[in-house]
């Protein structure tokens, strides 16, 4: 596990964060002593898009109609990045 001062994070974090992303943890340290540290954070579980489609469903039920397909489409397209 790698080590690095705070200052030199500050200086460096682009690169960190690219190790980090690689799957390495970094200890970040002030005067030496460790205060934080970098790591990936736990997937997120992906739903498929089937499943999105019925949950979207399932909220607009007890509003007395049924999403439309373009409601649909646009929610997703929302949602992506």
């Amino acid at each position: 596990m790698l080590e690095v001062g705070a200052y030199e994070a500050k200086t460096r974090l682009s690169e960190l964060l690219d190790r980090v992303e690689a799957g390495e943890q970094i200890t970040i340290t002030r005067h030496g002593v460790p205060v934080a540290m970098l790591v990936r954070p736990p997937q997120a579980a992906r739903m498929s898009v089937e499943e999105a489609i019925a949950r979207m469903r399932a909220l607009t039920r007890g509003r007395g109609r049924r999403a439309t397909h373009e409601e649909i489409r646009a929610w997703i397209s929302e949602g992506r990045r």
